[in-house]
């Protein structure tokens, strides 16, 4: 059920200017974009009435936006040096190199357990002397109490690593990598799995297309049998060499795969069967990898829009254990009401901002972008973001103008939806919070309203 966080705790500056500048108008007017589907605030990082305030107050989506809420809530509630532990653990002591009995891997919501970071947890075992298990591998996930996830609700595409659920235990974001290989000598499409995965089968049914690159992934259908990926379609010769996510099966099996390929790499031996359960009391710890610190965690989240990320961030706000949605909502809450942020309209799903049903206003996030320059972890948050023209999912964007290099925002992108939200440097050196949310049919052709809104400000 979602959560409305209703917060009275004093007004909102006054709107200021409502007209729109000329070229974000005409850009609208071109994109066939009313302006009543559009909320914007730009405003000055020290305060003051807004510069322009248009339907400031109106709840919109704001898509991948809505992760400016959780990861700057996160660097104040947890801190930016916080980190995560991924541990093995055993009943027994090895000895001869062997352990007798059930290893147990418990995570505690780990949001970059990596290859190369689950690679260096089993080679720290195997540095410990172990190289032979005989009971089982138990998988702990205790650390949330999650409802089951179905990875195709949103926008019926499961195999889309976006669309992985929060997991305690997120190993490789549950995903897999392919790699695909345009070969015009043979006319065929090579195809390379990059994961280490046991048991793992292509069926490449691929065929070599002539047409220009373009968005190729939809080209592309894969069909899933246990271990087995059939993927057919064809593949363009011009796009080279791409390289294809997919989060093809179940937490489990995706864990097992990784691990029994990892295990035997490096020399190991396994003769049980891999399964969910609970870490016993008694059990010690035999190797732990720890996580990044938040403050280098939230940079890949708003950097590159990583939603699973942000989900797994979003849970560890929770307090309590094991930790649940409404448990991270309840924080949000008392954070937002201890800071006197006012923020009405707030609905909060997963704090990634993939969802349908989340809003914020415009007013609601330059409110909160406002508080966050005045936050001791400002720095933290502010570098964390896309810097126009230069990085991220701003890297291509706004690359010639003079927003290039001085603006660090956060982007949104939906179905219906487009959104920018952070802070742009002017021309006389002032900065300023600047929030644009569109919500309507067509607004995916609404990029160059933003870009024009962004530039206004820019060559203040």
């Amino acid at each position: 059920m979602l959560a409305l966080l209703a917060l009275v705790l004093g007004g909102l500056p006054p709107a200021c200017a409502t007209d729109l500048p000329s070229a974000v108008s005409h850009a609208l007017q071109q994109a066939n974009i009313p302006a009543q589907s559009v909320g914007i605030v730009v405003q000055a990082v020290d305060g003051g009435a807004p510069l322009l305030s248009h339907n400031a107050r109106q709840p919109l989506n704001p898509a991948s936006a809505m992760k400016l809420v959780t990861t700057y809530a996160a660097l104040e509630i947890l801190g930016p040096a916080h980190t995560w532990r991924t541990e093995i653990l055993a009943e027994a002591s090895p000895a001869n190199g062997r352990v007798d009995g059930n290893l147990y891997l418990r995570g505690s919501g780990d949001p970059k357990l990596a290859l190369e970071q689950f690679w260096l947890l089993l080679r720290q075992l195997r540095s410990h002397g172990v190289s032979a298990i005989n009971g089982d591998l138990v998988l702990d996930r205790s650390a949330f109490a999650l409802p089951t996830h179905d990875p195709g609700e949103f926008d019926n595409q499961p195999l889309r690593p976006y669309n992985a659920g929060p997991d305690a235990l997120l190993v490789n974001f549950k995903s897999l990598r392919l790699l695909l290989q345009a070969d015009t000598a043979s006319d065929a499409v090579r195809v390379v799995a990059e994961t280490p995965s046991e048991g793992l089968r292509i069926d490449n049914r691929l065929s070599l297309a002539r047409s220009a690159c373009g968005d190729w992934r939809e080209q592309i259908r894969p069909v899933i049998n246990g271990l087995t990926i059939e993927l057919n379609g064809s593949f363009p010769a011009a796009c080279g060499e791409q390289g294809l996510n997919l989060a093809p099966w179940s937490a489990d099996m995706q864990v097992e795969s990784l691990f029994r390929a990892l295990w035997r790499e490096l020399g190991g031996s396994f003769s049980g069967r891999v399964r969910e359960g609970r870490t016993p009391a008694s059990a010690r710890v035999l190797a732990v990898q720890e996580s990044p610190p938040l403050g280098e965690i939230v940079r890949d989240i708003n950097k590159y829009s990583n939603n699973v990320m942000a989900r797994q961030l979003f849970l560890a706000l929770d307090s309590e254990r094991p930790a649940t949605t409404e448990g991270a909502r309840r924080q949000i809450a008392g954070w937002l009401l201890a800071n006197g942020l006012q923020l009405p309209e707030l609905v909060l799903d997963n704090g990634s901002g993939l969802s349908r049903n989340a809003r914020v206003s415009a007013a609601g996030l330059a409110q909160l972008l406002g508080a966050a320059w005045r936050s001791p972890v400002m720095s933290e948050l502010i570098s964390s973001l896309p810097v126009a023209g230069v990085d991220g999912t701003l890297r291509k964007r706004l690359k010639n103008g003079s927003a290039a290099g001085r603006a660090h925002l956060k982007t949104g992108y939906l179905e219906g939806v487009r959104a920018i939200a952070g802070f742009v440097l002017d021309n006389s050196g002032k900065r300023w919070i600047v929030v644009g949310l569109i919500n309507d049919p067509n607004a995916r052709l609404g990029k160059p309203a933003l870009d024009a809104l962004l530039l206004w400000v820019a060559n203040r």
